[in-house]
């Protein structure tokens, strides 16, 4: 499990890294989208909105190759995966596999660092001050 989670790990920096700077340098040619997925990825293009989204891509990238402050790149990514889900779910299905793999990915690699999440699936949250938590 550890060599699975590292290789997705790899894959997550990797594949974050380049289409995160791609949404800067543009340096891959963009596929064909139906229509409604044009208008909408021109809206955002148009309003700024996906300069902090490829920000976010790139640092998360580089934190996965770095193997630095893994489960705050966890953290950071996981909206952004969900919203490229969503977007091709809805408006542009026939672009879902690289969702897909990177979602595999991101599962594997929250896996094998889920103690450092262990605080927020707590049913209940502790009281008090801190020193009677320790």
């Amino acid at each position: 499990m550890k060599i699975a989670s590292t290789i997705a790990r790899y894959l997550l920096g990797l594949a974050f890294t380049v289409f995160g700077l791609n949404g800067f340098l543009q340096f891959l040619p963009m596929q064909p989208m139906p229509d409604l997925a044009m208008q909408f990825f021109k809206v955002l293009m148009a309003s700024h909105y996906t300069v902090p989204i490829f920000l976010i891509q790139i640092v998360s990238g580089l934190l996965f190759l770095s193997n630095q402050y893994v489960p705050l790149a966890l953290t950071l990514i996981g909206p952004v995966i969900v919203n490229i889900l969503l977007f091709h779910i809805l408006m542009a299905p026939s672009g879902i596999v690289p969702g897909l793999i990177v979602t595999v990915c991101w599962l594997l690699v929250f896996y094998s660092v889920r103690s450092a999440f262990a605080g927020i699936f707590q049913r209940k949250a502790q009281t008090g001050p801190i020193s009677q938590r320790i």
